[in-house]
Parts: structure tokens; sequence; C-alpha cells
């Protein structure tokens, strides 16, 4: 009998919302938690395996973006995306404080509070795509307008 994946709180704000998803979980490697493991793991494209990326602007402090997994968010794109003129990604230690979340397991669902987020345009290209379900060895597949319209995201050219 095959054991049952505990459903993490990411999971529990999608069932309230009515939206639909799939729970895969995956083997961890502590020393690769790139999202090019995580799409080898799941036997699945790099492109729809997605990962977010949290940072810090000069005018909006903190926002998210979203980029499939072989792809670095282009930091000129991302500051002009979320109206800064500047941005780096925030520093690994501010991750779990500022968010809820580590490293390998961020999702842009159900942060400790929503910052404005943008997902890269290539994400419309996918009947599904991958994201974190908030915990390192959990995914969700899920249909890229649901997650859209849940976050809200922003849909932009960000690699």
């Amino acid at each position: 009998m095959p054991q049952k994946i505990q459903k993490t709180n990411v999971c529990r704000l999608l069932d309230a919302a009515a939206i639909p998803y799939e729970l895969i979980s995956y083997e961890v490697d502590e020393s690769d938690l790139s999202a090019i493991h995580v799409a080898s793991e799941l036997n699945e494209d790099v492109d729809a395996v997605f990962k977010t990326i949290v940072l810090e602007g000069d005018k909006v402090k903190h926002f998210v973006c979203i980029v499939p997994g072989a792809y670095e968010v282009d930091l000129k794109k991302a500051a002009r995306a979320s109206g800064n003129k500047a941005c780096k990604p925030i520093a690994q230690k501010e991750l779990l404080p500022l968010t809820g979340y580590i490293r390998g397991g961020c999702c842009p669902i159900g942060m400790k509070k929503p910052f404005p987020s943008y997902i890269d345009e290539t994400c419309l290209m996918h009947d599904y795509i991958y994201i974190s379900a908030g915990q390192r060895g959990m995914q969700l597949r899920i249909e890229p307008q649901k997650l859209i319209q849940y976050v809200p995201l922003t849909v932009c050219d960000i690699i």
C-alpha cells in the first residue's frame, strides 16, 4: 500500500480555495536544491519546473519572482516590472523570517505576508507547471492560470 503524502500548509490553502493541484513528492539532495535536479527527479521538462525567488528593490522593498528552473531572473527586467530602478536577491538568512519558507521550499502561496509577485510569461506555454509545495521534497503540479489568479501574479518577461 503506497504511503500517504502529508499535505502542506500550501495544499490546505489551495483546498480551501477549491483550486485543483497534484501534490508530488521527490527525493531531496541537500547538496543540490536546484530546479534542474527537481525536474530530473520528477522526470519533467525543466522549463515546466518553476523556482520562487524573493528580491528586494530600491523602491518596493520586497517582491517575488517565479521563473523556469533552468533560468535566472533578469534583475533589470525584474526591477522594471516591480517599479524599482534596481533590485537584488535577498540574503538567504532573510528568507525564513521574511516568508516562512526555507531555500528549496519557497512557494509564492502562503508566505507570512503578501508581496507583489511576478511570474515569467513562459508559464503560459504549459498546461501545467510545477512549483514548490512549501517544503523540500514536495512539488505542486498546477495550471498556471489557476496559480496566477490565486496568488495573484503579474505575468511578464523576467528572464
